[in-house]
């Protein structure tokens, strides 16, 4: 029997990755460049003659419009593709829209780098005025919307997702691609291969660039790699 292949994409570059700044929930576009990573990855893709069944991704821009650029590339407009918050980036508090560089002058690079790697070290949290809470946004309706997380909070919500939504499709032979962001996939990936809390923070997810997954038919992971 074949191995169940899972395909996992990290967005393409983001205008605020562009910036070097911390993103987090808000909801910033492509680049020019994470534009032509996003069709370069459905290239890719269609050359290693994948297909899917159905695709999952988070409700941010960056992560959709990657999915649907992909999509395109591959001729798989009509799939069902299922969007949650629950894949969505980890949310950085009140560290979003901050550049990085500067942030790492004000505070140290030592925590920067904790705040960013570490698994539970939560960055400061949003006031729950600040406008850049997106409590009133229709996408987080009935969800009791973080006012920051840490990477163990990230992990938590990704992992009730692939247990509950997405396993259910592998099971039923269903191929699957998940676009997301580099926290939510990274918690994916601690959870797949048992990465350990100090190990998971050197792991680094490239942008729009395909990693597949082969699995046994429980599910265990037999290898990952990228396309």
């Amino acid at each position: 029997m074949e191995n169940i292949k899972l395909i996992l994409v990290r967005h393409g570059q983001s205008l605020w990755n562009l910036e070097n700044r911390f993103t987090g929930w808000t909801d910033i576009d492509l680049s020019e460049n994470g534009i032509k990573e996003a069709h370069e990855a459905g290239k890719i893709l269609k050359e290693n003659n994948f297909t899917f069944d159905i695709a999952f991704t988070s409700v941010l821009v960056r992560a959709t419009r990657t999915l649907d650029i992909i999509l395109d590339e591959m001729n798989l407009k009509d799939i069902p593709v299922v969007k949650s918050w629950k894949l969505n980036e980890r949310h950085y508090g009140a560290l979003q829209g901050l550049n990085k560089g500067e942030t790492a002058l004000k505070y140290g690079d030592e925590q920067v780098r904790l705040w960013r790697r570490s698994v539970d070290v939560t960055p400061p949290k949003l006031d729950e005025n600040d406008e850049r809470n997106p409590k009133g946004d229709i996408r987080y309706q009935g969800v009791d919307v973080p006012l920051a997380e840490n990477l163990l909070d990230t992990i938590k919500r990704v992992i009730d997702y692939y247990e509950n939504e997405i396993k259910k499709e592998l099971l039923n032979n269903k191929r699957v691609l998940i676009v997301a962001h580099g926290n939510s996939l990274r918690a994916l990936m601690k959870y797949l291969d048992n990465i350990s809390d100090q190990d998971i923070m050197n792991l680094e997810i490239e942008t729009g660039r395909p990693i597949c997954y082969e699995l046994d038919k429980d599910l265990n992971p037999i290898k990952h790699y990228y396309l």
